[in-house]
């Protein structure tokens, strides 16, 4: 079975699942899982798993992330984003100056409580949280710990009662970009959405190494040995331990990290036997490869 990790560009007006339904069509399988979803107005990288590669998914899920947005500060919409209609304007655009808006995007930085966007893929009761909205129930979603590494203003554009920013920013996984858009146009009293999105890095994934789903062949694969050091500690297996692991069998592991997923290798072809972790010296399997 075709198996390792795909990097694609997602292009604008189609869903992440839609993406995920290309690459199964491209590639002629039906096991393919992203690790982490873009909306349909975004555009950028998702980090495809196929066949075995989905197991390793979990593991990027939680990477650092970078994007490139535009907000448009002068009134909110209902979404957070262009796709929303439009809130009326709560204060003077023509008073907010640039100064105050790489003020108000500095404050941004570092470990904030955000709240979610009430039109996101949150699930509340069982449900998402868009769908409840959409169905015209009040969601009330709770703030949650993110962290912004890095936000940079690239460009400020002024035109008729708006105030168009263009960002860069570096964050942890979970952190809503529309938020931090509404946060600003918020913190200034004029209110703010986005209205152009797209994710560059996932981890150690660059878009740049992307290709479009429906080109997808098993040549655009990395294979999972190759994944696996990237995101995680590796280790290599002699020949014994390669196949104890390999078979599900704990080895000893005095030499490795404690409590942390580590890649196993064998030291002999340097394929991944099984993704692993060490815990009262002795080893326990997260992920295996087999199967």
């Amino acid at each position: 079975m075709v198996s390792g990790i795909a990097l694609v560009d997602k292009p604008r007006g189609i869903s992440s699942h839609t993406v995920v339904a290309q690459a199964r069509r491209a590639l002629g399988t039906k096991k393919v899982g992203h690790a982490g979803t873009l909306d349909p107005a975004a555009t950028g990288l998702l980090v495809l798993g196929i066949g075995a590669g989905t197991r390793l998914l979990t593991f990027v899920v939680g990477a650092d992330k970078s994007y490139r947005a535009t907000m448009r500060l002068g009134y909110g919409t209902t979404t957070d984003d262009a796709e929303g209609e439009a809130l009326a304007p709560t204060g003077d655009i023509e008073a907010v100056s640039e100064e105050s808006v790489r003020a108000a995007a500095a404050a941004m930085v570092g470990e904030i409580d955000q709240v979610p966007s009430t039109y996101s893929a949150i699930k509340v009761d069982g449900k998402r949280a868009y769908d409840l909205a959409r169905s015209g129930q009040d969601v009330a979603l709770t703030s949650r710990r993110v962290t912004i590494h890095a936000l940079d203003i690239d460009e400020l554009t002024r035109s008729e009662g708006v105030l168009d920013v263009t960002i860069r920013v570096e964050c942890s996984s979970g952190t809503y970009i529309r938020a931090i858009a509404r946060d600003i146009g918020s913190a200034l009293g004029v209110g703010g959405h986005l209205t152009a999105l797209r994710r560059d890095v996932v981890g150690p994934f660059v878009v740049e190494d992307a290709v479009s789903a429906e080109d997808l062949t098993e040549s655009h694969l990395l294979d999972l040995a190759t994944v696996a050091r990237q995101i995680l500690p590796s280790i290599e297996l002699g020949e014994a331990d390669t196949e104890h692991v390999r078979h599900g069998r704990a080895v000893e592991t005095a030499s490795w990290p404690v409590d942390t997923p580590v890649a196993a290798l064998s030291a002999s072809t340097g394929e991944l036997v099984a993704v692993v972790q060490a815990s009262d010296g002795k080893s326990r399997i997260l992920m295996g490869v087999a199967g």
